[in-house]
């Protein structure tokens, strides 16, 4: 029966909310790609993560998102794991559920490269002069 003390209230069975749609952030906003490797002999390459990386464009910038300065913190592993810290140009950014799985999936097929996490944050938030020159230089900043 409809709950007349609010005109417009549905019965709380009415099938999945919101909630049912959005990602999982029980355990963060962390995506994961890649598997451990066996045979590491160190930690992956710093140009080989470098590259893997700038091959993410941000859909609504034609900018890679390294030179974007998104990427915070990559932390290379010796046993080739690499653990990235990232943001985005701003918390409504429609791609912020789909964007560090590209990430993580980008980095992880680069060779000698293992499991790989990206945690996306947003302290401290992103501001435009976080930017290489290039990207200045691309978007005529």
């Amino acid at each position: 029966m409809k709950d007349q003390t609010k005109p417009n209230a549905f019965p709380p069975d009415d099938g999945p909310g919101l909630d049912a749609f959005l990602p999982d952030t029980s355990q963060g906003f962390i995506a994961r790609a890649g598997t451990a490797l066996t045979d590491a002999s160190g930690p992956a390459d710093p140009i080989v993560v470098k590259d893997a990386l700038k091959t993410v464009h941000d859909p609504e910038i034609p900018v890679n998102i390294f030179d974007l300065g998104l990427i915070y913190d990559v932390d290379r592993r010796q046993n080739g794991d690499v653990y990235i810290t990232m943001s985005l140009t701003a918390p409504g950014c429609p791609v912020a559920g789909e964007m560090p799985g590209q990430v993580a999936a980008a980095v992880a097929a680069a060779d000698g490269v293992g499991a790989v996490s990206v945690e996306l944050v947003w302290s401290p938030p992103w501001t435009p002069e976080r930017m290489s020159d290039d990207a200045r230089l691309a978007l005529d900043f």
